[in-house]
């Protein structure tokens, strides 16, 4: 899998922020999630220390993104925010998108990466960086196996994200709201025997 042109430094696994060139992965929480859903823009931006676009998140997006009920993410909020990052800029406290993954490892250890960016941060790489970053942060995680990822045949900026970090086609999935999706994967590299 080629992630990144440059590895994103780890930080703390318990604290999950992450760090790449450009970006600074914060780790979504719970009192983060009730605050975009209350739409407490001013608390949001306190809590994440940096300001969001004026159109973002919209309502739509987050129903997207956060595809449990916040009663389920409240009665779980470790296994239903695994792995979920608010995108800022490193060196201006702008948040600029998210990557999310469906929830914890499933029993078969796979997870399902989802992404996106506010329109006016499209185009200049961040989605490729923030994904690479969280995806590489999965991947080391205990018990991860794989990360999925999938999208539209026609949505051609996350083809691109996706074929950038390496992501492989693993099959077709039906969406009763999308319709055909493609489903793409990466996998751990299994250990070497006597190593």
């Amino acid at each position: 899998m080629d992630v990144a042109r440059e590895p994103p430094i780890i930080g703390d696994m318990s604290e999950r922020e992450l760090f790449t060139k450009r970006l600074r992965l914060s780790p979504i929480d719970l009192p983060l999630v009730e605050a975009v859903m209350a739409g407490d823009r001013a608390g949001v931006e306190r809590l994440c220390g940096a300001s969001f676009p004026k159109a973002w998140p919209g309502r739509a997006l987050i129903e997207r993104a956060f595809t449990a009920s916040l009663d389920a993410i409240r009665r779980d909020p470790e296994g239903r925010l695994w792995g979920d990052h608010l995108l800022l800029l490193r060196h201006e406290p702008r948040v600029v998108g998210s990557v999310v993954f469906h929830g914890a490892p499933d029993d078969e250890g796979v997870v399902e990466v989802a992404y996106g960016v506010e329109d006016e941060s499209q185009g200049k790489g961040f989605a490729t960086e923030g994904v690479s970053a969280c995806v590489a942060w999965a991947l080391a995680q205990p018990g991860v196996r794989a990360v999925r990822a999938t999208t539209l045949p026609w949505h051609t900026p996350s083809l691109r994200v996706i074929a950038k970090i390496g992501m492989v086609k693993v099959g077709m999935r039906d969406s009763e709201l999308l319709g055909e999706m493609i489903v793409f994967e990466t996998r751990t590299k299994p250990a070497l025997a006597g190593a």
